[in-house]
């Protein structure tokens, strides 16, 4: 193990889910829980086994740490672990403190070129990876992303890097499908009050056809059935965004028409690729943080972040220092 002394933490739409509902799905809050899952800082101590990392490394933190060595792991899915150790998931405490200890395997040095903030910015940028991998995005593909926050940029920017000719993103806010033309979002498409089938059609017009890959990050059920709906036939649909539990879906559709659907939980294997397109400035993160906290106005970061102003808050846990 570590100990770090953290400098940036990420708010996500979870953090904020458990603080005001106090669960998802089947991970209920039950004890205090420290939030804070997206994260980087410096390492302060080693462990005695650790010969990777030393004290004043900088490091980007995969909060997902499997705690035996099992079937998933031997697989390759170590996110599928069922006993995975995950920051801010209960009962597990997350990283949004001054200092905090974790598995020195799942910390990962990053380069001089590669900011502490673009290294909190690795776990979501990891969610676009591990679904644009898992959807199949190669040179070429046009591609559905449904949502703008931050997963669907993230998507956007991913697709594009991955050699997607063109994206068509949709949201109900005009300001995010903004911040998604500036990541490279080739189309936007604001939502009113269209059917499914009327936005299926609408992206299917300014692709000039039907996605071969839709990227569904909102997790709303009318969301979800656009995306079978305008998933071009023997394509792929790949559900990022998590709703309510049962959802009503056009599955014969689907069926008829060979469209796969696919789940992603999290990622695996994404910190090295993530590091590498940073340091080598293939992929810009920068422009999805809007917001900046010090942690003692955690509870005005986490407000803001409700309130779905702007893109990605992040809270700065080191006093000592004043660089944006």
């Amino acid at each position: 193990e570590v100990l770090l002394r953290m400098h940036s933490v990420g708010i996500c739409g979870s953090d904020v889910h458990y603080w005001q509902h106090g669960r998802i799905g089947n991970f209920v809050v039950k004890d205090p829980m420290v939030l804070g899952h997206e994260a980087s800082g410096t390492v302060v101590k080693v462990g005695s086994g650790v010969t990777h990392l030393k004290p004043g490394d900088r490091v980007a933190i995969e909060p997902g740490v499997p705690r035996e060595m099992d079937e998933f792991c031997k697989t390759g899915h170590y996110n599928l672990s069922p006993t995975i150790f995950f920051c801010a998931t209960p009962p597990d405490d997350g990283n949004l403190c001054r200092y905090y200890k974790h598995s020195a395997s799942y910390c990962y040095k990053l380069p001089d070129n590669v900011t502490f903030e673009e290294g909190a910015l690795i776990e979501p940028l990891s969610v676009g990876i591990h679904a644009c991998k898992r959807a199949g995005v190669t040179l070429g593909s046009k591609v559905f992303v449904s949502g703008s926050g931050p997963i669907g940029l993230v998507n956007v920017l991913v697709a594009k890097m991955m050699g997607a000719a063109a994206v068509v993103i949709t949201d109900l806010s005009a300001s995010r499908l903004q911040k998604a033309k500036e990541v490279g979002a080739d189309f936007t498409i604001q939502i009113k009050n269209e059917t499914p089938q009327e936005v299926a059609s609408k992206v299917e017009s300014l692709l000039g056809c039907m996605p071969e890959i839709t990227v569904e990050c909102t997790g709303v059920e009318a969301c979800i059935q656009a995306g079978i709906y305008a998933t071009r036939s023997g394509g792929t649909l790949v559900l990022v965004g998590l709703g309510p539990d049962m959802v009503t879906v056009p599955i014969v559709n689907a069926a008829v028409r060979e469209v796969d659907i696919r789940g992603i939980f999290r990622y695996c294997n994404t910190w090295p690729v993530a590091i590498a397109l940073l340091a080598s400035k293939r992929i810009n993160v920068k422009p999805l943080v809007t917001h900046r906290f010090p942690l003692e106005k955690a509870l005005e970061a986490f407000e803001t972040t409700k309130r779905g102003e702007g893109v990605k808050v992040m809270l700065k846990c080191d006093p000592t220092d004043h660089n944006p």
